[in-house]
């Protein structure tokens, strides 16, 4: 297959794919190979015609401005719950950390690693999880806003499946390989708000926006305003930083931990982390930053084990099998 004729271009070796050739059926197998070896390659792919339409983005944008606008006692009405296995509801800034990657013993690893994560987010899900409850304002304190995330979750939790049917196809697997095991919608919509803060904090390792970290679900579907500031380890130099610029109407996807490891680890989960954009400071602040990323895991109730085709005598399978909910919640506890 030509994958030629859906890329698009490259942004630090991420590969910029048109993936209205996919829902279109005009190339299905040349997009599902172009965004299989990106995600081989980095672990993360640009999908432009991504079928979540810009209004709805626009919208969503607008309505997570004005909720992070909110005094802080009204936005504490929806609180997270203490515990990291519960995600949703809202999150001040520095109560989270997802830092997980230090590299090394030096003193500045051990700063980096207790630096706060300087930013606020509020997330939710589907309206009928009983393992992941939504919480909620109150109906009077922001009318709306339910019904605008509610249906903001299900445009993503399209575009979600037409990636899984993409990448099933890229394996050489049935299409709805990967969809059978995202029946139940098991993902958080999340709202981030990084607000302004010192350049010179950053740089000292003193805050952190996001710290290096990767994610563990299936896949990340993330929408970035136009101010950046997301990086992704260079797969070729461990420990050194690629910028992932926005690029305007592209929706960027990212493969997880759980999907690393179903695929025997020929998909990378791969390092990223927000930092200050370069040149982007205004008087020795950075500007805030706005962004909203999408978390799809499997159902809880799945076993994932290595994917057929992954493993051989050659290369025997890495991991044991274990159900997406106890890797999941294993995991959601580490980042409170």
């Amino acid at each position: 297959m030509n994958t030629n004729d859906v890329k698009m271009g490259d942004e630090h070796g991420i590969s910029v794919i048109d993936f209205g050739a996919f829902q279109s059926g005009d190339k299905r197998q040349e997009v599902a190979d172009a965004m299989l070896k990106s995600f081989q390659d980095t672990g993360f792919v640009y999908l432009v015609n991504h079928g979540i339409s810009q209004e709805k983005i626009n919208s969503m944008f607008h309505w997570s401005k004005t909720f992070f606008s909110l005094p802080h006692d009204v936005k504490m009405l929806a609180p997270h719950p203490p515990s990291g296995k519960h995600h949703r509801g809202y999150s001040a800034p520095g109560v989270e950390k997802v830092t997980q990657h230090v590299y090394d013993s030096t003193e500045l690893a051990k700063i980096r690693a207790k630096a706060p994560d300087v930013k606020e987010s509020f997330e939710c899900g589907r309206e009928n999880s009983v393992v992941q409850p939504n919480i909620w304002l109150p109906d009077d304190a922001l009318p709306g806003f339910r019904d605008i995330c509610l249906d903001f979750f299900w445009a993503c939790r399209e575009a979600e499946l037409n990636v899984l049917r993409a990448l099933a196809l890229g394996l050489h697997l049935s299409e709805d390989f990967f969809v059978e095991y995202h029946e139940a919608a098991d993902n958080q919509l999340r709202l981030l708000h990084y607000p302004s803060v010192p350049v010179e904090q950053i740089e000292k390792e003193e805050i952190t926006r996001i710290g290096a970290h990767s994610d563990f679900g299936s896949i990340t579907l993330l929408i970035q305003d136009d101010v950046g500031g997301l990086e992704i380890e260079d797969p070729k130099n461990p420990g050194t930083f690629l910028t992932a610029s926005p690029i305007s109407g592209a929706l960027i996807v990212n493969a997880g931990d759980t999907l690393a490891r179903w695929s025997n680890d020929t998909i990378r989960s791969t390092i990223h982390r927000v930092r200050a954009p370069p040149d982007s400071a205004k008087d020795g602040m950075t500007p805030e930053r706005y962004s909203i990323p999408y978390f799809c895991s499997a159902d809880y109730s799945a076993t994932i084990d290595c994917i057929p085709g992954t493993y051989s005598a050659e290369r025997p399978k890495k991991y044991e099998p274990t159900t997406a909910k106890d890797y999941i919640l294993h995991r959601l506890a580490q980042s409170y």
